[in-house]
């Protein structure tokens, strides 16, 4: 495991129409519009902070993912930063440094923090970084026919009995992340093993363009596994 863990969280314009396609088809991938992350040592030590509004001209923030995270544009020209900006700053903390990324369903936050960076012109220090997903590394927990992951908030509430509070605010989750990872580590349902595993797996998951092989056929076991089920009832 990576000596420093970076634990992010973003909220953004809306949800991409389509995994497959290339940064460069820009009306497929919203925009972020709040990026938080928390840098921790192997000591679990916070060593950073950063929580940052992201206001650029032009962005349509869809009604469901206003009603989600409550972000509007008016709010982010007055509290925002140019997306440039808190990129850079993204880029001075991933080359000090060099951790592991860690997110609850980080495959989104990767490629959302992907496009922006494409979007800036700026080269992608995430595509070099170790990636690990607390929302992967839980499936085991899961008692509930049907139910593949849990949600952010269901997790904490699972291992703390208490709800999140401040929700769909990316610092607030990138926290929850953060409690939920060492709290998991600490019960040994994560593992250096399993850490490095999900390493090997995202591998195929960095280009968005990527076909993943074996996901269809799973799949198609599961709904027809669903169908046998209902019809028996």
């Amino acid at each position: 495991m990576s000596d420093y863990l970076l634990f992010i969280d973003t909220e953004a314009s809306g949800l991409p129409a389509k995994w497959d396609q290339p940064y460069s088809a820009d009306d497929n991938w919203p925009h972020i519009l709040q990026v938080s992350w928390l840098i921790y040592d192997k000591q679990r030590q916070l060593v950073k902070q950063q929580d940052h509004y992201v206001a650029e001209d032009g962005i349509t923030i869809t009604d469901a993912a206003r009603q989600i995270h409550g972000l509007t544009p008016e709010f982010l020209a007055l509290n925002g930063k140019r997306r440039t900006e808190v990129l850079q700053l993204l880029v001075a903390d991933v080359q000090q440094y060099q951790p592991m990324l860690i997110g609850h369903f980080i495959r989104l936050d990767y490629h959302l923090l992907g496009v922006a960076f494409h979007r800036s012109a700026m080269e992608n220090p995430l595509s070099k970084l170790p990636v690990f997903c607390t929302m992967v590394a839980t499936t085991q927990l899961i008692n509930r026919p049907l139910t593949r992951h849990l949600r952010l908030e269901e997790l904490y509430y699972m291992l703390f009995g208490s709800n999140l509070q401040n929700q769909h605010n990316s610092l607030a989750d990138a926290e929850a992340t953060a409690a939920c990872f060492f709290e998991l580590r600490q019960r040994g349902e994560i593992s250096d093993k399993s850490i490095s595993q999900q390493n090997q797996d995202f591998e195929q998951q960095r280009d968005p363009t990527k076909k993943q092989k074996g996901c269809l056929i799973p799949a198609l076991v599961i709904i027809l596994l669903v169908a046998i089920i209902i019809y028996s009832l």
